[in-house]
């Protein structure tokens, strides 16, 4: 019964099948290495089929994702789309007939899976989730699919995106394709990894803090974290709504303007995105020809790059990335020490306010009650809240104590919390003083102070909280390796819808330097 099945994945694979009649296979294609804008090359010439890309990816992830008998998996997916093959033909079929959805159309993506997906589960990594099928896409999901994404998978997340690690109690352990004894970062781990590893050539994360910005500096990628307001958090599981964002991981910086072309822009479905009404340009990707470094000033923030023995390695390199950017036409400006800017940005955390208001909204969204087996254990007994959850104890152990202390959190708005967003005012006053009276376009210092630590240890992040905290947009780029081969990342950030100008010095940068390099731990496949 099986065997029509089993021939028609055949075919299909060798792009040899049509609606009517056979035609010459295209010549197999090895994906590692290539980035979007080659892939949409290779489409659009009929070298390739979004099928036959399909097939690839999926082998790589069995190839790669899982342990052996040698090593353990790199264990970023947590659920594969067991529609993607006939989704890809459809692609297929529409690009045959002319009809090309948009600048993703055939193109594998794969989701942070805090991200609702009608056809797939959205768990936030957690067991307590594990039945949550959301009724319809998040607007992301759907802004993808519009522009002819094939969303592949799922990918493994820091539990409800609350640490750096990308541990799960659903998923278990992420690991770092670069060496597999250390982490990933997080909490959008999952996708860095599977990007990184080439199970999809960019994928989709969110960033409440660093949770873009930090994989993908430990996974020698491309990240932004958008403006608050340019895209769309409908339908995503949030941490702290007043800081949360969503954005792509991409091995270059064309791709990750491919899909800000796909997916910025208003949405009802989240009135803060009514400041991104006018601040779009007509494509992000078109903005990135020419020189933008030469001309432009780069205030180094100094006291982000942290005195220590484990950021040493971390601190040289990217100090050789901001003599790269000098060497492209960049003014650099040191900047001296930014206690006021400290200060502001380590009293703007909202998270442990906002976090059980914010997923009770989403989870009355998105579950409408279910699972049931959770929702009767707290008040009130006929809706799913944080409460079921933490009462269910299905939550990974290094997440439910923080889970359970944030149960019965006080009411909104109180004066500790209004002073949180004080801070982040002044925050976002002392940074804008800052650029403007240096004349600055961008600053720039580590995505994260030190490389990927081995599993099991800890590590700071407190990088992430001038972005995170403020709002403002962060692009993190490969600025290299330490002598340990383990990745690091250098940060750019801007004023509020400035992606136009950080994406373009991002791409001059990467064009003069070159710093992306496959994990030779998941090469190409016979």
């Amino acid at each position: 019964m099986r065997r029509p099945t089993v021939l028609l994945a055949v075919l299909a694979l060798c792009g040899a099948l049509t609606p009517a009649v056979a035609t010459a296979a295209p010549a197999p294609v090895r994906v590692v290495g290539l980035q979007v804008h080659e892939l949409r090359q290779l489409l659009a010439d009929g070298e390739v089929t979004s099928r036959a890309l399909v097939e690839r990816y999926l082998r790589r992830i069995a190839a790669y994702d899982h342990a052996d008998a040698d090593r353990p998996g790199i264990n970023a997916v947590l659920t594969v789309n067991p529609r993607a093959r006939a989704v890809a033909l459809r692609r297929d079929r529409e690009r045959r007939r002319g009809h090309v959805r948009g600048p993703l159309h055939g193109v594998p993506v794969v989701v942070k899976d805090n991200m609702d997906t009608a056809d797939l589960p959205t768990t936030s990594g957690s067991r307590a989730l594990r039945g949550l099928r959301a009724p319809d896409d998040a607007t992301q999901v759907r802004r993808l699919r519009d522009a002819g994404a094939i969303v592949l998978a799922k990918t493994n997340l820091d539990e409800y995106a609350f640490n750096i690690r990308t541990t799960s109690s659903l998923g278990g352990q992420t690991r770092n394709p670069y060496d597999r004894g250390h982490y990933p970062g997080g909490s959008s781990g999952g996708t860095g990894a599977a990007v990184a590893a080439a199970f999809a050539p960019v994928g989709m994360g969110s960033d409440t803090c660093g949770s873009l910005r930090i994989p993908a500096a430990h996974n020698n990628l491309v990240g932004l974290r958008p403006t608050l307001g340019l895209s769309s958090r409908d339908g995503v599981a949030p941490l702290a709504r007043t800081q949360d964002t969503v954005g792509p991981l991409g091995t270059s910086v064309t791709d990750v303007a491919l899909v800000l072309d796909a997916t910025a822009g208003h949405d009802p479905a989240d009135p803060v995105t009514a400041a991104a009404r006018g601040a779009v340009p007509p494509s992000y990707a078109a903005g990135l020809s020419g020189n933008a470094l030469d001309g432009s000033r780069i205030g180094v923030l100094g006291d982000r790059f942290a005195d220590t023995d484990a950021a040493r390695p971390t601190n040289r390199v990217v100090r050789a990335a901001v003599a790269d950017m000098v060497a492209q036409g960049a003014e650099a400006v040191e900047l001296g020490p930014q206690p006021e800017i400290t200060d502001a940005a380590e009293g703007a955390n909202r998270v442990a306010d906002e976090f059980e208001r914010d997923l009770d909204t989403y989870l009355a969204d998105s579950a409408h009650g279910l699972p049931r087996r959770l929702a009767h254990l707290a008040e009130p007994r006929n809706e799913l809240t944080l409460a079921d959850v933490a009462a269910s104890g299905e939550v990974h152990e290094t997440v439910l104590p923080l889970v359970r202390a944030l149960v019965d959190s006080p009411a909104l708005p109180n004066p500790a919390y209004e002073e949180k967003l004080r801070q982040r005012d002044r925050l976002r006053a002392l940074l804008t003083e800052l650029m403007r009276a240096h004349q600055l376009d961008a600053l720039v210092y580590p995505s994260i102070t030190e490389p990927p630590p081995e599993i099991g240890t800890a590590q700071p992040s407190r990088n992430c909280q001038l972005a995170g905290h403020s709002g403002f947009p962060a692009l993190s780029l490969p600025a290299g390796f330490t002598g340990a081969g383990l990745p690091v990342g250098v940060e750019l950030l801007g004023l509020p819808f400035s992606e136009p100008s950080l994406l373009a010095m991002g791409h001059h940068y990467e064009r003069a330097t070159g710093h992306r390099t496959p994990p030779e731990g998941t090469p190409p496949l016979p």
